[in-house]
Parts: structure tokens; C-alpha cells; sequence
């Protein structure tokens, strides 16, 4: 076991800063190299593996015992539940005490979703929280039942926030959460059934999502430690913070179904702008293969709203233990969702039903389509935070009144991504420049794409590009249709998206896995994604040439100078700083 553990430490593939976020939440932090911090941090970090050699020992070095709120949701084979047993001792290894919470589908609910109460049903969940203690130990986990009813029903008549009516409502007083305090501290994982204690004091099975939310809201709201804006902030002696890091779901479904990839999981999702969407966008066939899909989403969206802005949901199959570490290790998902559909989809480690989906609070995501709608001053700061640079302030947004095409806010412009018009006044003017060239123009160009510092590593980069994918070079395609404020939704044309960095910059990795290809332009370097729908029909034709025993051009006509002309534009376009 300890030498699957320590590899799946080093399968996680944690950057140094991944590392160091984790260790701020589970130690107090050594003296750190901010070497990497020193890279113009435009969108996000570049993959930078910590040392292997100091890898392993760094991250067993917690002095510290923090929760996570973990749901078992079978029912499971001895050999599946012991797989999951498995990866919670791991967790508890790297100092992620597991307050578990057993649950099972095939028990039967009433009206209201609430388990019948029936002791068939207590026998049967006192049999599964004996089987996880008895899993837990096995892989030398410490681990109790908790026999004790923590959670509390005060009766009531009332209605949740989607309007449904509702019969009770829970709550944890203080004397049960010394319960779950005792055993974080201890380091000592509690095993619960799904019960409360109604106001007659008598004990009644409950649904699973409903302790879980009592729990939550009384973890993330006790009183009992010195107020943090956050628990992944650094730690400090006799600390007894129980804040819950994470919400773990652990299923047989796997993920939550995609509309965008056709039934596959969801990597992540931004709950402030994906959660209506993917309501009413969640297919009836998925109703039979992933039943809970819907409900867990509504848990972790009660949970998340509770928990502290650092914390993360996983839902995640039995099949995939390893993801739990790199999920506590990493806090992102298992596949960057920015990365290309054709990529995840058929590439190497490509998305699979049992792809753990990510869910985050996250940020609204809005389309600014006019310069009188800009904050000036927010995306002065963003942009100037973001670049460490000072901007040019009357030079730019004159350069934006004329050539503006869109600009994407996330939040309160804590990110956003800039696009405009480049080489409109080449398309009227220039007799130089062929039919075919012409065509090309004007390009969109993504002019600054940017994140503040405090968001690079919160799941906003990859918000911000699978949005800006869908305006631009994934429009036209059904699956670019979204929930974003004023977004296309779809509809449209796709075109090809260029822009340069440095040829020196870091972040550049980041860009390559995300384009189409580059090329070098003096001191820049010039990317481009080419417009998807285009892209897909010209395989189409590619492949049917092919066929027929036609050379299949890598280049078709309409490509066919486009470099130049792009190049030439982008070169010449003024920088946007002070000198």
C-alpha cells in the first residue's frame, strides 16, 4: 500500500504552487522560493512540477488535521467499497480527516425524499457504517462509528429555494459538533448514518444531502475558532478551525453529465453561471443513467455557498480513488476544461464516464459589448495587477473606442479577456494584398486576457477561456451554446482567434496546449485557434479527398496566406503600457 500511496503522490504531477497552497492549509508554510511568482502572470501558471526528490516529504510533513465532508453513496461491493476505504485512508495520510456520511440509493424515500423509516432500512445503513469502519482499519485508518444522533429535525412547513415544499429542516447544536471535533483533532475518521432527532427526541432516518447540509453549515459557521477569511490561509498553533476544505461525493454515476460533450462528465463547473443551465439543458436519458446527478449538484451548491471561497466540491466514481489526492493536493480538475474538445475527448487520457467533475462557487461570467460599459477603473487595476506593468490609460481605451469587438468579466473584474478588431482599415484600403488574403480580415484578436493574482489558480483562467472559446473560435457549434450574460449562445459563425505574447514568456506552455499552432515573429510569438466549425468541415473534405486517391493539402486555399497577414498586423499593433 505505501508504495501505491507514495505513487499516486507523484501521479498527481502537483506545480510548486499547488504545493505550497497545500501545505499553507495543513502547516505552517518554510520559507518560500517566489521564483515562480516572478513570471509575467497573464492567465495562469505554467506546469511546474515540484522536485520528486522533496516532493513526498514536503506533503507528509502536516502538522495539522483539517475535515472534509465525505459522502459514500452506494450501494458497493466489499471490493468496491474497500477501494474507496483506500483512497480515504490516503486522505487521511496527508492530514484530510474524512467526516463520512454512508448512504444508498436502493433505499426507498417518501414523498418528500425522506428514507421511509422502517428498521429494515436503520439495519441495513448500521451495516453499511460498520463495513466502512471495518475497510477504514483495514488500511490503517483510524475510524469509529458514530452511533450518537449529531444532526437535529425541527418540524416545519416552509419552502427550499427552488419553491418545492418541505416538511422539516436540519441543524447540528453545539453538543454535536464537539462529536466531529474530537475526531478531526484526534485525526480519527467518524462514520455516520443518516438519521436525526426530531423535537419528541426521537431518532428517524433522514435523507443523506440533508445531514450533509446540517453538518456544513455548522462546520463552516462555528464560533469555536478565531475567525479566518479562509482555512487555506496559514495556520497557527492550537488551531481547532473545522471548517470543511471539501465536499467529496463518492457514487457509482461518476460525474455530472455534459450537454457540451455529449453525455460525458463535466470537468468543472462554475455554479454561478453553469447551475440553470445545466438543469435545464440535463437530458432525460440521463434521469436513468446518473439518477443523483441533479441532486448532488443542488448539495454542493447549499454547501459551497457556506464554505469558505478556497473550497472546492468532487463528485467522483468508486473506479477513480487517485483523483481524491490529486483533487486535495491540486484543488482542480482532473483535465484543465480549457484544453481542446478533440483533445479530452480523443486523446491520451482522454474523458471517460468515471471523470470526477469539479464543482466551484466560481464567478458570474458576462459579455461587455460596448466601451460606455466598462468599469474603467476595475479593468485598469485588473490589467495593471494582473501585467505588474502601468498602463496607458488614454492611448488604450482610445484604441478601444475604435476597435473594440468584446470584452468577458469575471465577477467583479477579477478576470477578463479583451478581444478586438485588427486590420479593418487594411480590408478598405490595400490594393496590395490578394482576394484570398482578404478574406482573413479583420482578424480577432485577443488583445489581454488577464487574472488577479489573488483568483490565478481558483478554476478563473479556465472559466474565462472556455468562454472566451465560445464567442470566438468554438461558435457555430452546438456545443458553445451557454448561460453566460449576454453571450451568443451559440449561435453564429465561428472565427479564428490570434494573439502574441513574449517569446519569452512562461505562460506560453500554457498557450500551446490550447491553440492550433504559432509561430515566431521577432520578440513574440503569435498564436491562433482556428474557427472549430470551419476546421471540422475542412476534415470532412480532407478525408473525402483522401478517399479518392486526391493528395490531401495540410494547407487549403482559404488558409493560404493568412500567417503573413496576420503577422504583419499583430507585429504593428502599439503596446498598450507606459513606457
Amino acid at each position: 500500500m505505501e508504495d501505491e500511496f507514495l505513487l499516486s503522490l507523484l501521479e498527481a504531477g502537483p506545480s510548486a504552487r499547488d504545493s505550497r497552497k497545500y501545505l499553507a492549509s495543513f502547516s505552517r508554510p518554510p520559507p518560500v522560493n517566489d521564483t515562480i511568482t516572478d513570471m509575467d502572470p497573464t492567465t495562469a501558471e505554467p506546469k511546474e512540477p515540484a522536485s520528486a526528490n522533496t516532493l513526498v516529504t514536503d506533503l507528509l510533513s502536516h502538522t495539522a488535521r483539517r475535515p472534509a465532508i465525505v459522502k459514500i453513496q452506494g450501494p458497493f461491493s466489499d471490493v468496491q467499497l474497500e477501494a474507496v476505504a483506500k483512497g480515504m485512508a490516503y486522505l487521511q495520510k496527508l492530514g484530510l480527516v474524512s467526516v463520512i456520511i454512508v448512504d444508498r440509493d436502493d433505499i426507498g424515500v417518501d414523498e418528500y425524499g425522506k428514507p421511509m423509516c422502517s428498521s429494515e432500512a436503520r439495519r441495513l445503513m448500521l451495516r453499511e457504517v460498520e463495513r466502512t469502519v471495518q475497510f477504514l482499519v483495514k488500511h490503517r485508518a483510524p475510524a469509529t462509528p458514530v452511533l450518537s444522533t449529531v444532526v437535529r429535525i425541527k418540524q416545519a412547513d416552509f419552502e427550499d429555494e427552488e419553491g418545492a415544499s418541505k416538511k422539516y429542516e436540519t441543524y447540528v447544536e453545539e453538543e454535536g459538533l464537539d462529536v466531529i471535533r474530537r475526531a478531526v483533532e484526534e485525526g480519527e475518521i467518524p462514520v455516520l448514518m443518516p438519521v436525526g432527532m426530531d423535537d419528541l427526541c426521537k431518532s428517524q432516518m433522514i435523507g443523506g444531502n440533508e445531514v450533509i447540509r446540517a453538518l456544513v453549515h455548522a462546520m463552516s459557521t462555528s464560533g469555536s475558532a478565531p475567525p479566518k477569511t479562509d482555512p487555506a490561509s496559514p495556520i497557527e498553533e492550537n488551531n481547532s478551525d473545522i471548517t470543511p476544505l471539501r465536499l467529496l461525493i463518492i457514487n457509482r454515476e461518476g460525474g455530472i453529465p455534459s450537454y457540451a460533450r455529449a453525455g460525458l462528465p463535466h470537468l468543472s463547473i462554475n455554479l454561478e453561471s453553469e447551475y440553470d443551465f445545466i438543469q435545464n439543458t440535463f437530458a432525460n436519458d440521463w434521469l436513468s443513467s446518473h439518477p443523483t446527478a441533479l441532486s448532488n449538484l443542488t448539495l454542493a451548491r447549499d454547501c459551497l455557498e457556506v464554505m469558505p471561497p478556497s473550497g472546492s466540491a468532487l463528485i467522483v466514481s468508486h473506479k477513480s480513488p487517485a483523483a481524491l489526492i490529486a483533487n486535495l493536493i491540486t484543488n482542480k480538475p482532473a483535465h484543465s476544461a480549457s484544453l481542446p474538445h478533440a483533445l479530452l475527448v480523443e486523446g491520451e487520457g482522454k474523458i471517460t464516464r468515471h471523470t470526477p467533475t469539479l464543482i466551484r462557487k466560481g464567478l458570474p461570467i458576462r459579455l461587455v459589448r460596448s466601451t460606455q460599459d466598462i468599469d474603467r477603473e476595475k479593468l485598469t487595476r485588473l490589467l495593471e495587477k494582473s501585467f505588474r506593468r502601468s498602463l496607458n490609460q488614454e492611448a488604450f481605451y482610445a484604441r478601444l473606442e475604435r476597435d473594440m469587438d468584446f470584452l468577458i468579466v469575471a465577477g467583479d473584474y477579477a478576470g477578463a479577456a479583451l478581444c478586438t478588431f485588427e486590420g479593418r482599415q487594411e480590408k478598405e484600403t490595400s490594393t496590395s494584398l490578394s482576394t484570398t488574403d482578404k478574406t482573413h480580415l479583420p482578424i480577432c484578436y485577443l488583445d489581454k486576457f488577464a487574472v488577479l493574482p489573488s483568483h490565478q489558480g481558483d478554476g478563473t483562467v479556465d472559466f474565462l477561456w472556455v468562454a472566451l472559446r465560445d464567442e470566438t473560435f468554438g461558435l457555430g457549434l452546438k456545443d458553445a451554446a451557454n448561460a453566460n450574460i449576454g453571450s451568443l449562445s451559440g449561435v453564429g459563425t465561428g472565427r479564428d482567434l490570434v494573439w502574441r505574447s513574449r517569446a519569452d514568456n512562461p505562460v506560453n506552455k500554457w498557450y500551446y496546449e490550447r491553440s492550433n499552432g504559432f509561430t515566431t515573429r521577432g520578440t513574440w510569438k503569435m498564436f491562433w485557434c482556428d474557427a472549430e466549425q470551419r476546421i471540422r468541415g475542412l476534415k470532412g473534405v480532407r478525408a473525402a479527398k483522401g478517399d479518392k486517391g486526391i493528395p490531401v493539402k495540410v494547407v487549403e486555399d482559404e488558409e493560404k496566406g493568412r500567417l503573413e497577414v496576420w503577422g504583419d498586423i499583430v507585429e504593428a499593433i502599439p503596446s498598450a503600457w507606459s513606457k
